[in-house]
């Protein structure tokens, strides 16, 4: 019998009380913003920005449908990730940190949560295309280089990275 989805309260230094959840409708205007002010991040410049933004933007009934978790501070949201596709091979379509929290380790949280959701849903395998700022990243994690890809959205070559997750009985894990 599978358990009904509740909250994961985490605790990190300089992130004490960071909640992370099931994503809502009402989340979609804070995780699009996020996501943007995110990419920013990395210095890129505004046209580049704005080629990103329609693939950036998340609508009600995508962050409402199951697959996004969002991380909560103080009823802000903070962080999210998106697994995406059908057991076995997944996708990690999203994972973003507000910036002033790059480098707190809740990025290692969300990313820890996302491969235990897309364990726990039956994925044996999880793909990412990264920005290659976040590259180093997602290895430091365990990410094995693939490859690349060519972002349809700005035409740049992106790595591309994937995890292999154990199998782990879906009633132990959020889904």
């Amino acid at each position: 019998m599978t358990r009904p989805p509740s909250p994961t309260t985490a605790s990190l230094p300089g992130t004490p009380g960071t909640t992370v959840r099931r994503a809502r409708a009402d989340d979609a205007g804070a995780v699009s913003a996020l996501a943007l002010r995110s990419k920013a991040h990395w210095g890129y410049p505004p046209e580049f920005l704005e080629q990103c933004r329609s693939e950036l933007t998340y609508t009600p009934e995508r962050c409402a449908a199951g697959s996004m978790w969002v991380a909560e501070r103080d009823g802000e949201v903070v962080g999210f990730h998106l697994v995406a596709g059908d057991p076995p091979e997944g996708e990690l379509e999203a994972l973003f940190v507000a910036p002033e929290h790059i480098g707190t380790g809740l990025g290692g949280l969300l990313l820890r949560h996302a491969l235990v959701v897309a364990a726990g849903r039956g994925f044996q395998r999880l793909v990412l295309e990264a920005d290659p700022h976040a590259e180093p990243f997602y290895r430091r994690h365990g990410a094995v280089p693939e490859g690349h890809a060519t972002s349809p959205s700005t035409g740049r070559q992106l790595p591309v990275l994937s995890f292999r997750l154990p199998a782990q009985p879906s009633s132990d894990s959020p889904r």
